[in-house]
């Protein structure tokens, strides 16, 4: 096989593993948000079920979960979904990534002054107001450094999904690699993730200088 040919089979897989890369983020971010303000809730049930949560997630292997994800609809509920596994990559990559935001945003809402709030309710800010337009600008200062690691953690971790039989780019490196019997894809495909996580890091880098406007 021409080098030009390798390329272009680990080009397509890279498109499959950038769909998984973004389509998670989308999913998973405001997910995380929502399953935090779980985590801190006055109601000790929803707490709970929260804490559950994030505790299973976080506490068990993303490939098992991926395996859980796609084989429970046909085992606990006898459903047959066809074309089930793209979404099924989906559901668990966003389900156990929104586990780790919900932590992130949870110690940046806390870590927030109490005065800010109640300087907020001083001037007339409803809840959501002082959430919205006073908290979330200033949490999201905070806590871009740990997203960061965790979106870069995400761009390797989406060569689990070989686990369902999805011929992303490592996959499709790994039977390149057997079929030609060389280490050469692999290595191609280990550089093709290093420039990938130079393009997060460099956009995040941008976002978080950006955002640095009183400096």
């Amino acid at each position: 096989m021409s080098i030009s040919v390798m390329l272009m089979q680990l080009i397509k897989g890279l498109g499959v593993t950038a769909e998984i890369f973004f389509l998670t983020l989308i999913f998973s971010l405001p997910l995380g948000l929502l399953v935090s303000f779980g985590r801190m809730s006055k109601n000790a049930l929803v707490r709970t079920i929260s804490k559950i949560y994030i505790s299973i997630m976080r506490g068990t292997p993303l490939m098992l979960q991926l395996i859980v994800v796609y084989f429970a609809p046909f085992y606990v509920f006898g459903l047959k979904i066809p074309n089930y596994r793209f979404p099924a990559i989906i559901i668990a990559f966003a389900l156990n990534y929104a586990a780790y935001f919900a932590e992130i945003y949870r110690s940046g809402i806390e870590s927030m002054p109490a005065g800010q709030y109640e300087a907020a309710k001083v001037l007339g800010y409803t809840k959501a107001q002082t959430f919205m337009r006073i908290i979330l600008p200033q949490v999201i200062k905070r806590i871009l450094p740990p997203v960061t690691n965790e979106t870069i953690t995400l761009v390797k971790d989406t060569s689990l999904a070989f686990v369902l039989a999805q011929a992303e780019m490592f996959t499709m490196a790994k039977q390149i690699a057997a079929k030609e019997t060389s280490i050469m894809p692999l290595m191609a495909a280990g550089l093709f993730y290093y420039i990938f996580n130079l393009i997060v890091a460099f956009a995040m880098e941008r976002l978080e200088k950006a955002l640095n406007y009183y400096k």
